[in-house]
């Protein structure tokens, strides 16, 4: 008799929209940006380091739209210090989402140099990319979604990439320092305020996903009202994002993590596991729901070049993943985010087979095949997924799941990995 549970795979039933016309869309949200833009003008676009779902083809229709309107348009890397911290780092991390010259056909300027453009009235420094401040205006384009590391009315999005994106290595390690003192929002707001006050930014394209991160909007924000725009968008952003529909689960397995998933390489947002520490107590103590016990991590994407940061967050993971983790690309990134735990490495066992095993030993049960336990691809990927047999009976009156299999045993293969 096998010694894991029987899993079944499952559908949550969210709603599924039409796709958007992405060309069309473009050039009207681009039109609340054109009045600001001048012929001629160089145009830097900044663009960040997160998986978003069709952001080549976002990426180019907004450099077609600025040429259409005579300016000069370059794109420049607005992702703090991912990708090591390093010029070619983090054009490697744009080649990775097809974001070239060669595709895009404008410049991509990957420096990294950085200038003080002023001070937060807390008196905290605020750093910008020389590159970007050289040009005429700047246009960021980044995803709209609830924080990792901190809730409110903000979240991360284009205040955050004009704060940590525009500001590189130095930035992003200014505003962490300061939000030791004055918390994240505080920190991105006021640092926010003064590039947008003091660097020629015209404003923003967002983008919010649904929860089959694919793109559910494209919104034009000009600089003025961008703030305020933003709380509007984090609200509708909160509505579409996906999440696990349990109260609790024994055992998390999760495929893949990494920086093109999540700035903390798995969402908090859905673990309930956030980058400053976590209990492994297996009281749950009105902790709230999802409460996972054990989390298994298999692998890191290729996408995210050896950046292992939130691998910290889980309990076990694989040999191969450790060999795979770039431990300075994923250390630069946790002490300048001031969350070194991000990056300890768990428990590594050779096998997936061990790995569940044993960490199913350690919860207690004393019949692990009744274990609830999930296995996801990542935590954006939340539309299908495999649940035990026993969460499946917890949950299999609720409207917002559909069985899409019948219970079969966990499948191995001869390395005895996961199929």
């Amino acid at each position: 008799m096998s010694p894991f549970p029987r899993f079944l795979r499952v559908r949550q039933n969210f709603p599924h929209p039409p796709p958007l016309d992405l060309a069309a869309t473009m050039a009207a949200e681009f039109a609340r940006l054109r009045p600001h833009v001048k012929p001629g003008a160089r145009i830097a676009v900044g663009v960040g380091s997160r998986g978003i779902a069709n952001l080549r083809v976002i990426v180019g229709q907004l450099i077609a739209q600025l040429r259409a309107a005579g300016a000069q348009p370059f794109i420049i890397p607005a992702m703090g210090s991912h990708g090591g911290a390093t010029p070619e780092g983090q054009r490697e991390l744009l080649a990775s989402y097809e974001i070239t010259e060669e595709t895009m056909g404008v410049p991509v300027r990957a420096a990294m140099e950085v200038r003080e453009i002023g001070r937060t009235p807390e008196g905290a420094p605020v750093l910008c990319s020389v590159e970007a401040l050289a040009a005429d205006g700047i246009v960021l384009v980044n995803r709209i979604k609830p924080h990792t590391d901190f809730s409110g009315p903000i979240g991360s999005g284009l205040l955050k990439m004009a704060v940590i994106g525009l500001g590189k290595h130095a930035g992003a390690a200014a505003m962490h320092r300061a939000a030791t003192r004055l918390g994240h929002e505080r920190a991105i707001r006021g640092m926010a305020r003064v590039i947008l006050d003091r660097a020629p930014v015209i404003g923003g394209i967002a983008i919010l996903e649904n929860q089959f991160h694919e793109t559910a909007r494209i919104g034009g924000v000009p600089r003025d009202g961008l703030e305020a725009a933003e709380e509007k968008l984090l609200v509708e952003a909160r509505a579409l994002m996906p999440l696990l529909p349990f109260e609790e689960i024994d055992l998390l397995i999760i495929d893949w993590i990494g920086k093109n998933i999540s700035g903390a390489g798995m969402d908090p947002n859905v673990t309930n596991r956030w980058v400053q520490g976590y209990s492994s107590g297996l009281m749950r103590e009105g902790r709230p729901a999802p409460f996972v016990r054990r989390i298994f991590v298999r692998g890191v994407t290729r996408e995210s070049h050896g950046n292992a940061v939130g691998i910290g967050l889980a309990d076990v993971t694989t040999t191969r993943l450790v060999r795979a983790m770039d431990t300075r690309v994923t250390s630069i990134n946790a002490l300048t985010a001031m969350s070194p735990q991000a990056a300890k490495i768990p428990i590594a066992f050779d096998t997936d087979r061990e790995a569940i095993e044993r960490t199913l030993g350690s919860l207690a049960i004393d019949d692990v095949r009744t274990a609830r336990v999930v296995r996801i691809a990542d935590t954006l990927s939340l539309a299908e997924f495999e649940i035990s047999e026993a969460l499946w009976a917890e949950a299999r009156g609720s409207s917002g799941l559909t069985a899409m299999s019948e219970p079969r045993e966990m499948l191995f293969g001869r390395d005895q990995n996961l199929a």
